[in-house]
């Protein structure tokens, strides 16, 4: 009876170390996910400045280098 009741013992012991595991994983999911969130917004917000800023420089820009003076605009880039 008393290798019952300790086995019993050993079992609950892990059961209530298993449910706390499972809190911090899903505790540490959710600041994860509150994390991505966050990062996308701000690459979200870097490419609509970005995209701005290039329609503003215009054509003399080329994926935001400036084109050497004497350039054409539409003269293919080597490289």
């Amino acid at each position: 009876m008393a290798e019952t009741t300790a086995l019993r013992e050993r079992l609950e012991r892990r059961l209530t170390a298993l449910r706390a595991e499972l809190a911090e994983g899903r505790r540490i999911l959710a600041d994860l996910e509150t994390r991505q969130t966050a990062l996308r917004d701000t690459l979200l917000r870097l490419v609509g400045a970005i995209t701005i800023l290039e329609e503003e420089l215009g054509p003399g820009t080329d994926n935001g280098r400036a084109r050497p003076a004497g350039e054409a605009a539409d003269a293919p880039r080597a490289g």
